[in-house]
């Protein structure tokens, strides 16, 4: 009888300890998983918000009804040059994010041959206010200039895009892509030759001023920012985009070639639990 008892009291121990290995494994395994695929699951979670969220629908509406209503006040005063709008493309009106969510159900992240493919087929779709706003400034006289860092090789799945939905654009010279450097700046200053630009649309704050070019550190853009607090709503009109960006770069000091398991772990370590004190 007690070689019995000890008999069972072996196998239901051996029982536990097998029962509770394989989940402790199974745990640090799936621990380990979602380190690792922190940044390409968030560019699925962020496309999620992009295409499903009404909130975002409202901000990108939101944005561009401010557009408008600065148009008018610009229009009102117009001066002694033609007036223009200068917009980005990529997440400024135009939603990419299911190129993301392409990358991402590969375990990959942004490259330029899958970016350049993703372009070539022009099937990017308008975001919500973009397209009346820009014909209405179109329907003003208002020259848009759209300066993106697409490169040249882009152009006609751009410009394909763009005819797609009816976005107005007024002359081929409108359509600026980027040739060599990626700082829009002197791009900006070329049409400042001719135009007057009362506003400027993009999704990055590159879009807006050189004092964000350069590779710019957070705290640089950050003191950026508050130095050019008053335009923003004013001349400046941002759009939301938690999928990707300079933001992003900076807090990895723009190093390009780090794998994912270091991006991954830079952004453990730069997310905060709680307020610093």
């Amino acid at each position: 009888m007690k070689q019995l008892q000890l008999m069972l009291g072996s196998a239901i121990l051996l029982g536990f300890t097998a029962c509770q290995t394989p989940k402790v494994a199974t745990e640090q395994q799936q621990t380990k998983n979602n380190y690792h695929s922190l940044q390409v699951d968030g560019k699925i979670y962020a496309a999620f918000y992009q295409q499903r969220a009404a909130e975002y629908q409202a901000l990108s509406q939101q944005a561009y009804n401010i557009a408008k209503l600065r148009l008018d006040e610009a229009i009102a005063k117009k001066g002694a040059k033609p007036l223009a709008i200068v917009t980005d493309i990529d997440e400024t009106f135009l939603d990419n994010s299911y190129y993301a969510v392409e990358m991402a159900k590969q375990g990959k992240t942004w490259s330029q041959d899958s970016w350049a493919n993703w372009t070539s087929k022009g099937v990017a779709t308008p975001l919500a206010g973009s397209l009346d706003f820009f014909n209405y400034a179109a329907s003003k006289g208002v020259q848009i200039f759209y300066i993106t860092n697409r490169y040249e090789v882009e152009r006609p799945g751009t410009l394909a895009n763009l005819e797609k939905y009816k976005y107005p654009v007024q002359s081929a010279n409108n359509l600026i892509l980027r040739s060599k450097e990626s700082s829009k700046e002197a791009r900006r200053q070329n049409v400042a030759k001719d135009y007057d630009i009362v506003l400027l649309l993009g999704d990055s704050l590159t879009d807006f001023s050189s004092l964000f070019d350069n590779h710019k550190s957070e705290k640089e853009r950050a003191d950026a920012v508050e130095t050019l607090k008053a335009d923003f709503g004013k001349r400046f009109i941002v759009l939301p985009n938690v999928g990707y960006g300079d933001w992003e770069s900076a807090i990895f000091n723009y190093k390009y070639d780090l794998t994912q398991e270091q991006r991954d772990s830079i952004l453990y370590e730069a997310a905060k639990e709680m307020p610093a004190k």
